[in-house]
């Protein structure tokens, strides 16, 4: 934890900060805009396991993937799924970062609230193991097991929560530092 503490630490410049906010946003607009719309084109509506926050069943995979269709899937295997594997760990460092910027104006970063820098972290971890997840059964399709549903799902679910806390702490503590720059005037 005190090598993850001093990475940290190391690299909270403003400038640094802000570099991989919009490296960050750019990757994710381009999945918005790009890639994710290219591979709900074949999916007649249907949502991406990416973009389902309250999870999926057995049912719901196998409709989809079987509306995707072949060259559906393989977009989705060979499109969205590279770019995906990219935004993981952008959103994981981008945004610890983002919370230790934070905690530093607050003079709150060498205290336990450090630990909420590990939220986006957890985030991501999930991210890669959904998107693991999501090219098995990608590859295995027809042959789809519940286990690999049910797993996979698990890792939705946890980098759904784990997202929405962190914006809830972002949120906390930007309102913080605006409050405190506010009294300071």
């Amino acid at each position: 934890m005190n090598k993850l503490r001093k990475i940290i630490s190391e690299n909270i410049t403003g400038k640094k900060v802000a570099f991989l906010f919009f490296l960050t946003n750019l990757v994710y607009a381009f999945m918005l805009f790009v890639t994710i719309p290219k591979t709900v084109a074949f999916a007649g509506g249907m949502k991406l396991l990416d973009m389902m926050p309250q999870g999926y069943d057995f049912e719901y995979v196998s409709e989809l993937f079987n509306k995707l269709g072949e060259e559906g899937r393989e977009v989705y295997l060979f499109n969205q799924i590279p770019v995906d594997m990219i935004y993981p760990f952008l959103f994981g460092m981008t945004y610890s970062l983002l919370i230790a910027y934070f905690l530093k104006k607050l003079d709150k970063l060498n205290t336990p609230f450090f630990y909420l820098c590990l939220v986006p972290i957890i985030a991501g971890i999930a991210d890669y193991l959904e998107n693991f997840g999501i090219i098995t059964m990608l590859n295995d399709f027809p042959d789809l097991s519940m286990t690999q549903v049910n797993v996979t799902n698990i890792f939705t679910l946890i980098k759904s929560l784990s997202t929405t806390l962190f914006f809830l702490i972002l949120i906390v503590i930007i309102i913080i530092v605006g409050v405190r720059r506010l009294k300071w005037k």
